[in-house]
């Protein structure tokens, strides 16, 4: 039986702190990031409005983090962000950067996988299999079946 876990609530007080009402105490960003990290589902509600400023927090992460000496994001990405916002594109961006973003996620998690059990393998079979199975996970992310597998090739 699946059931679904109650995100934890985080409150954000006028005086810009939060309160982690599990803990029953006052959290930082840094707090809130590891959370993320653990995949611990979480929701952060504005105590005086009662919005939901999730969103705002993860961006506030964000910006943090790449304000740090080694950014995720190149002033070209940044920018052609900020285009995408304009191009009228906008739902068909997020949902590719979601998608490239889960092809990424469960290819780290097979590579971490498939490294585990390397010293029991032939490591040119792991490199071939692993490739294979890339090239399989791009295709079904762009809607290509096995179909097509070919025709470029013609």
């Amino acid at each position: 039986m699946n059931e679904e876990i109650e995100p934890r609530i985080i409150k954000k007080y006028p005086n810009r702190r939060l309160y982690d009402t599990v803990k029953s105490q006052y959290v930082t960003l840094q707090e809130i990031r590891d959370l993320v990290l653990e995949e611990t589902p979480f929701v952060v509600i504005d105590k005086k409005s009662q919005d939901d400023i999730t969103r705002s927090i993860l961006l506030q992460i964000i910006f943090e983090q790449e304000s740090e000496s080694n950014p995720l994001f190149s002033n070209d990405n940044l920018e052609r962000f900020i285009r995408f916002y304009n191009a009228g594109t906008h739902m068909g961006f997020s949902d590719f950067i979601g998608q490239g973003l889960s092809f990424f996620q469960q290819q780290q998690r097979e590579f971490g996988k498939a490294v585990e059990g390397m010293s029991r393998h032939n490591p040119m079979a792991f490199w071939t299999d692993m490739t294979q199975k890339n090239i399989d996970s791009w295709r079904q992310m762009m809607g290509l079946g096995p179909e097509n597998d070919d025709k470029d090739n013609r």
